[in-house]
Protein backbone atom coordinates (compact mmCIF):
# COMPACT_ATOMS: atom_id res chain seq x y z
CA UNK A 1 0.00 0.00 0.00
CA UNK A 2 1.12 3.58 -0.98
CA UNK A 3 2.49 5.65 1.98
CA UNK A 4 2.28 9.67 2.84
CA UNK A 5 6.21 9.48 2.21
CA UNK A 6 5.27 7.75 -1.32
CA UNK A 7 2.55 10.35 -2.42
CA UNK A 8 4.88 13.24 -1.20
CA UNK A 9 8.14 11.66 -3.10
CA UNK A 10 5.89 11.20 -6.37
CA UNK A 11 4.50 14.88 -6.24
CA UNK A 12 8.11 16.33 -6.47
CA UNK A 13 7.59 15.33 -10.30
CA UNK A 14 4.66 18.07 -10.29
CA UNK A 15 6.07 21.74 -10.99
CA UNK A 16 4.45 24.45 -10.41
CA UNK A 17 4.36 25.35 -14.67
CA UNK A 18 5.07 29.02 -13.95
CA UNK A 19 8.12 28.77 -11.30
CA UNK A 20 9.32 25.45 -13.01
CA UNK A 21 10.04 24.37 -9.00
CA UNK A 22 8.02 21.34 -7.63
CA UNK A 23 5.00 21.57 -5.85
CA UNK A 24 6.72 19.90 -2.94
CA UNK A 25 9.65 22.24 -2.30
CA UNK A 26 7.58 25.31 -2.94
CA UNK A 27 5.05 24.11 -0.04
CA UNK A 28 1.64 24.04 -1.84
CA UNK A 29 1.57 20.56 -0.59
CA UNK A 30 -0.20 20.34 2.91
CA UNK A 31 -1.66 17.73 3.61
CA UNK A 32 -1.77 13.92 2.10
CA UNK A 33 -5.15 12.06 3.14
CA UNK A 34 -5.11 8.07 1.74
CA UNK A 35 -8.10 5.62 2.42
CA UNK A 36 -8.23 2.30 3.41
CA UNK A 37 -9.45 1.92 -0.06
CA UNK A 38 -6.62 3.19 -1.65
CA UNK A 39 -7.99 6.95 -2.46
CA UNK A 40 -5.82 10.09 -2.10
CA UNK A 41 -7.12 13.09 -1.05
CA UNK A 42 -4.52 16.13 -1.40
CA UNK A 43 -4.55 19.62 0.26
CA UNK A 44 -2.89 21.92 -1.70
CA UNK A 45 -2.65 25.61 -1.99
CA UNK A 46 -1.20 27.98 -4.83
CA UNK A 47 1.21 30.77 -5.09
CA UNK A 48 -2.19 32.48 -6.22
CA UNK A 49 -5.57 32.01 -6.04
CA UNK A 50 -5.96 33.40 -9.79
CA UNK A 51 -3.80 30.58 -10.79
CA UNK A 52 -4.89 30.04 -14.12
CA UNK A 53 -2.73 26.78 -14.58
CA UNK A 54 -4.53 25.13 -11.80
CA UNK A 55 -6.21 22.40 -13.75
CA UNK A 56 -2.73 21.44 -15.13
CA UNK A 57 -1.27 21.19 -11.95
CA UNK A 58 -4.29 18.57 -10.75
CA UNK A 59 -3.87 16.37 -14.23
CA UNK A 60 -0.45 16.39 -13.39
CA UNK A 61 -1.02 15.52 -9.90
CA UNK A 62 -3.05 12.66 -11.09
CA UNK A 63 -0.60 11.16 -13.63
CA UNK A 64 2.16 11.31 -10.72
CA UNK A 65 0.19 9.36 -8.27
CA UNK A 66 -2.13 6.92 -9.84
CA UNK A 67 0.39 4.87 -10.79
CA UNK A 68 1.99 4.14 -7.22
CA UNK A 69 0.92 1.02 -5.49
CA UNK A 70 -2.95 0.77 -4.50
CA UNK A 71 -4.04 4.24 -5.48
CA UNK A 72 -7.47 4.18 -7.06
CA UNK A 73 -8.42 7.58 -6.94
CA UNK A 74 -6.56 11.29 -6.94
CA UNK A 75 -8.86 14.64 -5.59
CA UNK A 76 -7.29 17.79 -4.59
CA UNK A 77 -8.72 20.04 -2.07
CA UNK A 78 -7.62 23.17 -2.96
CA UNK A 79 -7.47 25.11 0.38
CA UNK A 80 -6.66 28.67 0.92
CA UNK A 81 -5.51 28.93 4.69
CA UNK A 82 -3.13 29.41 6.02
CA UNK A 83 -2.02 31.77 2.93
CA UNK A 84 0.87 30.45 0.69
CA UNK A 85 3.72 32.60 1.66
CA UNK A 86 7.53 32.13 0.19
CA UNK A 87 8.68 30.86 3.99
CA UNK A 88 6.70 27.93 3.26
CA UNK A 89 9.17 26.53 1.02
CA UNK A 90 12.07 24.22 1.86
CA UNK A 91 15.59 24.81 1.85
CA UNK A 92 15.84 22.82 -1.62
CA UNK A 93 13.08 25.78 -3.03
CA UNK A 94 14.49 27.91 -1.85
CA UNK A 95 17.98 27.40 -3.07
CA UNK A 96 16.32 26.79 -6.48
CA UNK A 97 14.83 30.14 -6.48
CA UNK A 98 17.67 31.73 -6.10
CA UNK A 99 19.00 29.66 -8.58
CA UNK A 100 16.88 30.73 -10.94
CA UNK A 101 17.23 34.55 -10.13
CA UNK A 102 14.27 35.34 -7.68
CA UNK A 103 14.86 36.85 -4.52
Amino acid sequence: MTTDDDVRSAMKQVEDPELGINVVDLGLLYGVDISEEGYVRLEMTLTSMGCPLTEQILGDSRAAILPLEGVTGVDISWVWEPAWSPEMMTEEGRFMMKVMGYG
